[in-house]
């Protein structure tokens, strides 16, 4: 029996008694090898055990949670397993100002506007392209996704502004997604303007994270 039909097995029946504390992030250590693919299958078994068995018939619910968990797990271990590779190969392909977090259900590419665009500009500084054009590229050789682009900002200056500015970046980048060979079907521009920071803005060092445009990459359902 291969590695990951031994995960997708164990893990599906782990699930059944132990949705809840299995899908938590916190039941896997992170330094375990396949941490990922363990995550993905978790994530998938508990969601198939619970369709299964609120899908069935009440004498068939117990067996009908065991195939979907089985079914859930074994979709969830492709998953987890695509986004790692996806992962390491963008990792290879950008700079190292690029940040890119792996959810076990997506993969989240943050780069710092900063580096992108000059102060107020919507336009792409013309030498600092190359890793959005590396993640089109990575895009195209995993097609099987959808991706929203978010701008976001600090809470410098009028809140409206801000807004209008992350929405004009986040089409920007969009952009040249597109323009670089991204089906223009799979790429979704959203301006979050000042409302989603993730670190204070009392200070100019929370400020310029807060600054920053992420690429989510969004699996398709199988």
């Amino acid at each position: 029996m291969n590695r990951a039909r031994k995960i997708t097995l164990a893990l599906a029946a782990g699930s059944l008694g132990l949705t809840t504390a299995c899908t938590d992030p916190a039941y896997l250590s992170p330094d375990d090898p396949d941490y990922k693919t363990k995550q993905g299958a978790l994530l998938g078994a508990g969601l198939g055990a619970a369709i299964g068995a609120v899908t069935a018939g009440s004498g068939d619910r117990g067996k009908a949670a065991m195939t979907g968990a089985v079914v859930g797990a074994a979709a969830g271990v492709i998953g987890g397993s695509i986004l790692d590779r996806q992962e390491r190969d963008l990792r290879n392909a950008v700079g190292n100002d690029v940040r890119i977090t792996n959810t076990g259900d997506r993969l989240i590419v943050t780069m710092p506007q900063d580096i992108l665009f000059a102060t107020d500009s919507a336009s792409l500084r013309p030498d600092l392209q190359s890793d959005i054009r590396a993640v089109a590229r990575n895009l195209n050789a995993y097609p099987n996704s959808t991706v929203q682009v978010l701008g976001h900002t600090d809470n410098v200056g009028d809140a409206g502004y801000n807004q209008g500015l992350s929405e004009r970046r986040a089409e920007t980048v969009a952009l040249l997604l597109v323009n670089s060979g991204v089906k223009a079907a799979r790429v979704r521009s959203i301006g979050r303007g000042e409302s989603q920071p993730v670190a204070s803005n009392l200070t100019s060092q929370g400020r310029q994270q807060n600054r920053r445009v992420e690429i989510v990459i969004l699996p398709n359902a199988a």
